[in-house]
């Protein structure tokens, strides 16, 4: 046999420009997250390794304030974690209840619909949150086995209250299951007072640490829908049961999990610790409000309205007059700055801007403020 060359391209060593990320995921980690991604690699059974995994997994119960005995991360994205939680809280047939306000709602759906659940959506506005009356009539109604939320829903910049909801949920025979991956560790966030039973996230956002890997956490209801369930879970790979043996007590192996990504977020985590969640709460809602004042003053409404408004991702209304691609592409050619357009049916309406982890700073956001109006000025329709 000749060995075909045509696809043995010679590259240079990879040599990036150092982008400021302030879209909507990834943000830019910390370096010393970076550094921990350098780190000699182990087994994935090497007992100092199952000693780490002890060390995220209780990191995590601190970072979404439960005490839930099944907290780990997926070795997967977010929208891994989405599709596990799905995956294991529906059998073919089951009722859920979607709040669809926002394209990540429209994700679960199609999800949802995958592994034969019966989807019923309720629908708002985007931007717009859902009231506990609208979802009180809406369980009375479709009588779901699980209502899906997302609590900071990325497309739109609204972040969803949760007073009352587990409790609706709970009185009929109901999970709840939320979507946190823009609010882990940078939104107020209480698994065990919320009553939520089943949440997932990601590791690329306000946590600071690259994508590759999804949080996610079960409470003892969640977890014995699962172990009561009547067929296996469609998704060997996301199959709690099988999972849990792994990141459980008996250390069973599942799969190889990657390494190296577990020591990027334990330091994450770590640092999540130091700063303490109150703090790094706040520092993320003051700088998001500085840039909302700073928006203001360039004559830049945004599209959440205040109350519902979530801190680590904004939704800024483009003006008439403006090219919303080439301002996208002018912070990215002239300031090495990423903000992303609107998705779905924000679509050429919006601007989405994260402020997420380490990037939420103030500086960075009068950085910011000033190359969007440089921007404008160049782009013009």
């Amino acid at each position: 046999m000749i060995i075909d060359q045509s696809h043995a391209i010679n590259l240079h060593q990879l040599n990036l420009p150092p982008r400021l990320l302030l879209g909507p995921g990834p943000s830019n980690p910390h370096p010393r997250v970076l550094q921990a991604l350098s780190y000699p690699t182990l087994g994935h059974l090497d007992p100092k390794f199952v000693e780490l995994m002890s060390e995220v997994q209780e990191l995590l119960r601190y970072a979404w304030q439960t005490s839930n005995q099944y907290t780990l991360p997926i070795s997967a994205t977010g929208s891994g974690g989405m599709e596990s939680a799905l995956a294991n809280s529906i059998e073919p047939g089951d009722v859920i209840l979607v709040g669809v306000n926002g394209y990540f709602g429209e994700r679960i759906c199609e999800i949802a619909s995958r592994f034969g659940g019966e989807v019923c959506r309720l629908e708002v506005p985007w931007g717009d949150v859902f009231e506990l009356d609208t979802l009180k009539n809406a369980i009375e109604k479709y009588n779901p086995s699980v209502l899906a939320l997302v609590h900071a829903e990325t497309s739109t910049g609204a972040c969803q209250p949760f007073n009352g909801i587990a409790d609706l949920c709970h009185s009929h025979g109901c999970l709840l299951l939320t979507d946190t991956v823009t609010s882990l560790g940078g939104v107020p966030l209480f698994i065990d007072s919320w009553g939520i039973d089943i949440s997932y996230s990601g590791t690329q956002k306000c946590l600071g640490c690259p994508p590759g890997l999804a949080p996610i956490t079960f409470n003892a209801l969640a977890m014995e829908k699962i172990n009561s369930r009547k067929k296996k879970v469609k998704s060997w790979y996301f199959d709690m049961t099988l999972i849990s043996k792994y990141w459980g007590s008996e250390r069973t192996y599942h799969h190889t999990a990657p390494i190296n990504m577990a020591y990027a977020l334990r330091e994450a985590l770590r640092m999540v610790v130091e700063e303490g969640l109150e703090t790094r709460w706040d520092r993320h809602y003051q700088n998001a409000k500085l840039l909302w004042d700073g928006l203001q003053e360039i004559g830049i409404s945004c599209h959440v309205s205040l109350p519902n408004r979530l801190p680590s991702l904004t939704t800024a209304l483009i003006p008439e007059e403006v090219d919303g691609k080439a301002v996208i592409r002018y912070l990215m050619d002239h300031y090495n700055i990423e903000i992303s357009g609107g998705i779905g049916q924000l679509a050429g309406k919006v601007w989405r801007i994260g402020l997420m982890g380490n990037n939420s700073k103030a500086e960075n956001v009068l950085l910011l403020v000033n190359a969007i109006l440089d921007a404008m000025n160049h782009c013009k329709k």
